[in-house]
């Protein structure tokens, strides 16, 4: 299976350090920013854009037109992507798609977040409930559920319950996620280092979900800059990354709706990155995988076969998932402890693999890394995105 295995590459990636204060500027203006950076770092100008690829920080209708007519550019493609935390990963095989088919040769992605974490604070309404999306106001927010809380709470119960998954498994991954962030200057929680005590101390949100286990609101936003394989090779200041392969694959909206709580749509998707790229999960240097919560890591390893379904609590117990370890595992610290910038949350996975293939992660470095696999979340786990970037094509 060819698909997309080779047919484009990130040649330029940029990101903002995420923030707790939002910050004074717009987002137009803070994506702008983030394109001219991206473009710099490709070695390549404002004129050689023709695709732009988005997600918008509020309203969708127009926001292409919107944002190239803020950048001062013409594209031949615009696209908005939808798939909350798949966003980023989806615009990724998007716009290697656009490329491949002749419809653009340089196109940029952004999105970025502006967050007020004050808002987070106040206590859920009626209306707030009333207001939430269709298929979550109809069938889930009448009972009162805590959005995505509950819902992730849910699934780690449900694991917990048929696998006999412990708390203080979960916990790992946060501390693992943290000793990461402690070599990521950019980090939000890079500062101080975290314990399974630490984790399990913390304040129980929706049991069994502490409040370490849990991301928290911050401002921030990513771009990046892909193109076909000749400009690339012509005009690239940095290693390439290339896009070998990917995935896509919706499951459900509303969390009520899932066949099941412990198997998520990643295996499908997983499977057809791999196969497109032709390689195996023993075959991954670096595994760049959404973590709104701790639970998701550990469906992820599991659903994209580097352990087999139910072996995840014993598998983040046994192996070491730092950038010093057997599998690295979100090696910027993840959104746990880097920062989850509301949609934007994604994009950090997908500039730390590229951090990792070019080998410019600094005291993160991962020795030798040739192959990375990214996963984006979206919903709850609704929507997934799986991607296999390398090093070469």
């Amino acid at each position: 299976m060819t698909g997309l295995r080779g047919a484009a590459a990130i040649a330029g990636i940029a990101e903002m350090t995420p923030t707790k204060v939002p910050p004074p500027d717009d987002e137009l203006d803070l994506m702008a920013g983030l394109v001219a950076d991206a473009l710099a770092d490709a070695g390549l100008e404002h004129d050689d854009v023709d695709g732009v690829f988005a997600v918008p920080p509020t309203q969708a209708m127009f926001f292409p037109s919107l944002l190239s007519e803020h950048l001062g550019l013409h594209p031949n493609v615009g696209e908005v992507v939808d798939l909350g935390g798949a966003s980023a990963a989806g615009m990724v095989w998007r716009a290697a798609s656009a490329i491949a088919s002749g419809m653009c040769r340089v196109a940029v992605g952004a999105m970025v977040s502006v967050m007020d974490p004050a808002r987070f604070a106040r206590a859920a309404t009626a209306t707030d409930r009333h207001r939430a999306p269709l298929g979550l106001s109809v069938y889930e927010a009448p009972f009162g559920p805590m959005g995505v809380n509950s819902a992730y709470a849910l699934a780690a119960r449900r694991h917990m319950h048929e696998f006999g998954t412990t708390s203080a498994q979960l916990a790992r991954i946060a501390v693992d996620q943290r000793t990461n962030a402690l070599a990521n200057p950019m980090a939000m929680y890079g500062k101080e280092p975290l314990t399974v005590e630490d984790v399990l101390a913390s304040r129980l949100v929706v049991d069994p979900l502490h409040l370490l286990e849990i991301v928290r609101p911050c401002s921030g936003g990513a771009a990046w800059v892909m193109t076909a394989p000749d400009v690339v090779r012509r005009d690239a200041l940095r290693r390439p990354v290339w896009l070998l392969g990917a995935g896509e694959h919706i499951g459900h909206n509303a969390a009520s709706f899932a066949p099941t709580l412990t198997t998520t749509p990643i295996a499908r998707s997983s499977a057809r990155a791999y196969e497109m790229a032709e390689v195996r999960p023993a075959d991954i240097d670096v595994v760049s995988v959404y973590d709104c919560y701790t639970i998701m890591v550990l469906l992820t390893l599991e659903d994209a076969g580097f352990c087999a379904k139910g072996e995840g609590g014993r598998f983040v117990e046994e192996h070491d998932l730092t950038y010093r370890g057997d599998l690295p595992v979100n090696t910027h610290g993840g959104q746990l402890s880097f920062g989850q910038p509301g949609i934007a949350g994604g994009a950090s996975h997908i500039t730390e693999a590229v951090r990792q293939l070019r080998g410019t992660a600094g005291d993160r470095q991962v020795e030798g890394a040739e192959l990375a696999f990214v996963n984006g979340n979206g919903g709850t786990i609704s929507e997934e995105v799986s991607l296999v970037l390398g090093a070469t094509a």
